[in-house]
């Protein structure tokens, strides 16, 4: 099984705080890999190292066997590395449509000029774009929504239009962070059935943050575990579970 990410003595401190603290971990292509700690333990600055948003203090990260350390989130993108957000990003007055349509013109390589011209190549490209468009929208089951405003829909299908509207950048990374925030434990179950799904339907690796325990060990083929910046744990969930560190840091000694 191939490595996918690479993550070497990854740092970032905030003036006299230590966020993340030598943290390195490798992710391997086609896995489900989970995040997980108490809240305030670098969980999301962490994604936010690899996705370029933050910059690191010092260690460095790979992907597909090349440093990006440094490369700005626009660049990172463009490899392949797609996020979603704890905080709903979408365009809520722009339909479902819209917004799958929006995220592929990151991939498009005819420019403005051409586009305004109508130029044939600019016309070919388009129509591509609204053939994918309404090829997410089905996997995701939106397709029969793709005309209503992103923002008239229920907070558990703005998640999944977020995470296909990531998925529209054709990333062969994905990162979650917190997908399954503020739903409810039918939502939940749904959404586990779904991100699974999403990996065989794109062939995309996975990288999850979630404070739900159980959706995390029921999903995940491994989980590394933070605790003030530091990794206190990196394992199966099996053994993730049974780590005394893990228990008495964020699991509960019950």
């Amino acid at each position: 099984m191939s490595v996918i990410i690479q993550a070497d003595g990854l740092c970032r401190n905030f003036g006299g705080l230590q966020a993340v603290d030598s943290v390195s971990f490798s992710v391997n292509e086609g896995e489900i890999f989970g995040l997980i700690g108490p809240n305030g333990a670098g969980k999301t600055t962490l994604f936010n190292l690899i996705t370029g948003l933050t910059p690191v203090s010092s260690g460095s990260f790979s992907y597909q066997g090349r440093a990006i350390t440094g490369l700005p989130p626009h660049r990172i993108a463009g490899q392949g590395i797609a996020r979603t957000f704890q905080n709903i990003r979408l365009f809520k007055g722009l339909s479902v449509l819209e917004n799958v349509r929006i995220s592929q013109h990151a991939c498009t390589r005819t420019g403005l000029f051409s586009g305004i011209l109508g130029l044939p190549a600019s016309r070919r490209e388009e129509r591509e774009v609204e053939e994918k468009a309404w090829e997410i929208l089905k996997l995701i089951g939106l397709s029969g929504r793709a005309a209503e405003l992103a923002g008239n829909l229920a907070y558990g299908d703005q998640r999944r239009l977020e995470i296909g509207r990531a998925l529209a950048l054709q990333p062969k990374v994905l990162l979650l962070d917190e997908p399954a925030a503020g739903m409810n434990a039918a939502e939940k179950q749904s959404l586990t059935g779904f991100i699974r799904e999403v990996r065989e339907l794109f062939h995309v690796t996975m990288l999850l943050i979630e404070h739900h325990v159980p959706l995390v060990m029921g999903l995940c083929d491994r989980i590394l575990v933070l605790h003030f910046g530091s990794m206190i744990a990196l394992g199966d969930p099996a053994a993730v579970q049974q780590d005394q560190a893990v228990i008495e840091a964020y699991l509960g000694a019950e």
